[in-house]
């Protein structure tokens, strides 16, 4: 890239690059500074807009890339970042999540006070369930006077990005701020009505917040650009405690940071804005609010791209998930000869258990255990864990929830009008077959 061409930064750009130095002190000083740090993730949202794959299971337990979870990005960032002392507040048909929580991520000793775990709603402040974000960590401030952190990291379990945590802990610490929001730039006819816009001065200083406006106010250097809140979090604790408190005493509110904490804090805290540095290392930053079906359908058939935007392949930053005992992918029936039959697998993600027997899978993502049978085309789709396609059956531009089985010679995704008989269709067009359901 030549010196002309190098983007523009947004606020508190130099002083996030001279954070991300590690500071100069003993990795035993960083050790404590990262332990005395509790990280709680909000992971209990309904994802009404991904109905139905949330229909039995919470938004961040969604499969996502063939063999992962949702969650499972935000808790590699934690894991890469050097943080080990991790709570997820579960809420909605939680089951699927705790499960996946179980089996991938009990990696850490808890005689060493390290822990990744799940806290359902316990109603020890309030009767009611979580009513807001800020609400759901109201009702679990028993948990930070058990710990007695210093600060608190707060992160969304529904997003798709790499980050590393610890340089934004470390600007939070250098400015001697009260309150940090991570922020990344977003084009504007994207960021309308969808994300909280921040304006912030030179200095990173955060000087006004709105709620998803409708028209979002563009960044002083590119008119096309909105800076928008990430959903992630530092507080430091006893400002956590009383913000969160005084909400909870407030009839007017929503209970929610972005609606009502943060904009109620500025001008009477230090609230500052970290500007996201991606860990993805492509020129574009990467951060999927996949909010909705059209969107979570996009960010996973960006993976099967020549040159895809998200790098899953990258040992530096690793995506770790719960791998299930499967035999290896396999493909039969290469012979042309065998009956005309021949299998062909073409831009496409195979995880381990699938079979493909002379079936063609273009442009797809299939999860473990998928079976697609003879003379069986599946094009631009998603399918699920231990999904059927039986023979010379079609499927195309759709999503296949876990155990279907998609009979044969019947055809998804080709007649718009028989499939909304059946199915739900998105406002893009894709397909969505329900978890378990039974197609005749």
């Amino acid at each position: 890239m030549r010196p002309e061409e190098k983007p523009q930064e947004g606020p508190g750009a130099t002083e996030r690059r001279s954070s991300s130095l590690k500071p100069q002190a003993s990795s035993l000083s960083l050790q404590s500074y990262l332990h005395n740090t509790l990280t709680l993730i909000l992971a209990g949202g309904k994802g009404e807009r991904l109905h139905p794959l949330t229909r039995d299971r919470a938004k961040p337990s969604v499969p996502f890339g063939g063999t992962y979870r949702i969650i499972d990005f935000t808790l590699s960032n934690c894991l890469n970042s050097g943080l080990r002392r991790v709570y997820l507040l579960t809420q909605y048909k939680s089951t699927s999540l705790s499960r996946h929580i179980s089996f991938a991520w009990h990696i850490f000793p808890g005689e060493l006070d390290e822990f990744i775990e799940t806290i359902p709603p316990q109603q020890r402040s309030a009767e009611s369930w979580y009513r807001g974000t800020a609400d759901a960590i109201f009702q679990n401030i028993y948990t930070l006077q058990e710990h007695r952190p210093s600060r608190v990291l707060i992160l969304s379990g529904d997003h798709i990005y790499k980050m590393n945590y610890l340089d934004m802990l470390l600007f939070h610490e250098k400015k001697g701020a009260e309150i940090t929001v991570a922020c990344v730039e977003q084009d504007i006819e994207r960021a309308a009505g969808e994300f909280g816009i921040v304006e912030a001065d030179k200095d990173a200083r955060i000087a006004g917040f709105e709620e998803k406006p409708s028209e979002p106010k563009p960044t002083p250097h590119n008119p096309d650009k909105a800076y928008c809140n990430m959903g992630v979090y530092v507080f430091n604790t006893e400002t956590l405690i009383r913000t969160v408190v005084d909400d909870a005493k407030r009839r007017d509110t929503k209970h929610d940071f972005g609606r009502d904490i943060i904009p109620r804090e500025i001008g009477r805290r230090k609230v500052f804005a970290h500007d996201f540095q991606d860990e993805n290392r492509k020129q574009v930053p990467y951060w999927r609010d996949i909010g909705t079906i059209d969107a979570y359908y996009a960010a996973n058939m960006g993976l099967v791209a020549v040159e895809p935007e998200f790098n899953l392949y990258d040992t530096r930053w690793p995506i770790r998930t719960y791998h299930p005992q499967y035999p290896p992918a396999k493909t039969v029936f290469a012979d042309e000869h065998e009956g005309g039959r021949k299998a062909q697998v073409l831009d496409s993600l195979i995880s381990s258990g699938c079979i493909i027997s002379g079936a063609s899978v273009v442009r797809s993502i299939l999860s473990p255990g998928v079976r697609v049978s003879e003379y069986a085309l599946v094009e631009n789709s998603i399918l699920m864990d231990r999904v059927r396609v039986e023979p010379g059956a079609v499927v195309k531009n759709a999503i296949i929830d876990k155990g279907v089985v998609v009979p044969a010679d019947f055809q998804i995704g080709t007649d718009r009008k028989q499939d909304r008989k059946r199915f739900s269709i998105s406002e893009g067009g894709v397909v969505v077959v329900p978890k378990g359901m039974r197609i005749w």
